[in-house]
């Protein structure tokens, strides 16, 4: 089956297998530095978000890619698009900003933390000025205490981004590498072998 493939590594010769894994890698670690520059130049984790679920319908629909900035000193409003993420929890979530509220938090020596999956969450938010949110998915019937695990509302903290843009359903290809991992290893073993072909 893939005969010819290996025909072909050796006919190329050890040296040029290792130019090709160099090429590779320095394909990924621009691709990395661009991630980690465009998230320091917007102040956000993660400055591009896949939709995961259906909660937001039919402003986005699972799979369509967003856009995000996080400026420092910018506000929240009613009717923003958050992403956001609970301490604890692996997952983001793109819901909209049902209700804000601002509150002054004064200096407390004491702590409100909690072990959540064998790590420290501290509970409390420093003190001083903060705005809280509440938020909603356009598609669901109740708010999202349920799923802010104990917090009443969300802190600044808590915020990945709002989001500025986005391109629909460019996301599916997330989507379906994490329910498909072979689809994954295939196409990345599909990319090496083309590369190795064109160099011929």
């Amino acid at each position: 089956m893939f005969s010819d493939e290996l025909k072909t590594f050796r006919r190329l010769g050890f040296r040029h297998f290792l130019l090709q894994i160099l090429n590779f890698a320095s394909v990924i670690t621009s691709g990395l530095m661009l991630w980690k520059g465009l998230g320091l130049i917007l102040n956000t984790e993660s400055p591009i978000v896949v939709v995961l679920s259906g909660s937001m319908e039919p402003a986005f629909y699972r799979g369509d890619l967003l856009f995000l900035t996080n400026p420092p000193g910018q506000r929240y409003h009613t009717g923003d698009i958050t992403v956001y993420r609970i301490p604890g929890a692996e997952i983001t979530i793109v819901h909209r900003v049902l209700e804000t509220q601002d509150v002054f938090i004064p200096f407390d020596n004491s702590t409100e933390n909690r072990i959540v999956n064998n790590r420290l969450v501290k509970l409390k938010p420093p003190p001083g000025e903060h705005q809280l949110m509440l938020t909603k998915g356009d598609n669901n019937h109740v708010d999202d205490i349920d799923l802010y695990r104990g917090l009443e509302w969300l802190d600044r903290r808590h915020i990945i981004g709002k989001a500025r843009g986005f391109l629909p359903y460019i996301g599916y290809v997330t989507i379906a590498m994490n329910d498909f991992p072979q689809l994954k290893y295939a196409l990345l073993g599909g990319l090496g072998l083309l590369a190795v072909i064109q160099r011929e």
